[in-house]
């Protein structure tokens, strides 16, 4: 099904309401959502490295590079 959506028209509000959409019905149904075959190569070559860092000292070390 094609959807034509008046971009030119939208404000940017809405445009970031249609993507906040479109994540919530997408992210609902991991299934249906193909990962791409270099995902899963990227996470093989981060596990073999130890690269994975914790989520909160990545969120801290964000919030300290905002600073």
């Amino acid at each position: 099904m094609a959807v034509a959506l008046s971009l030119e028209s939208m404000s940017t509000a809405d445009k970031l309401t249609a993507i906040e959409q479109l994540w919530d019905d997408l992210s609902s149904h991991p299934a249906n959502v193909p990962s791409p075959a270099w995902h899963g190569e990227v996470l093989e070559s981060r596990a073999a490295s130890g690269e994975f860092a914790d989520l909160n000292e990545v969120k801290e070390r964000l919030r300290n590079k905002s600073r």
